[in-house]
């Protein structure tokens, strides 16, 4: 069965899309990617336009509630939250909602 997802929607300024797909690829992902209960990760950017849908998802994966809950008690994600406070000081960026999503059934080829 497919793994637990943390999804994270987020916005960022048009003129700041460079410098934020940069650091969220170069320096937030590989540091949250420290805590050994994050199995992997996947970013998304909306394709087209939808209506109130956000322009980047990124969907951590986790094997268990116990490693997510973990997650926000960690060493590993408190660095990286006070370096995106250094980061973005001036703001530049929102997350719009983040969630956790459980599998209910997986269809594969």
């Amino acid at each position: 069965m497919a793994q637990l997802l943390n999804i994270v929607a987020t916005e960022c300024s048009p003129e700041e899309e460079v410098r934020f797909n940069n650091w969220y690829n170069d320096v937030h992902v590989p540091m949250l990617m420290k805590y050994s209960g994050i199995t992997g990760v996947t970013r998304y950017r909306l394709k087209g336009e939808a209506k109130g849908a956000a322009t980047y998802l990124a969907c951590y994966e986790f094997n268990s509630m116990e490693d997510i809950e973990g997650l926000q008690k960690s060493d590993e994600f408190k660095a990286a939250m006070e370096e995106m406070q250094q980061s973005w000081p001036q703001g530049g960026i929102e997350i719009k909602w983040a969630a956790v999503y459980e599998p209910l059934k997986k269809w594969a080829r």
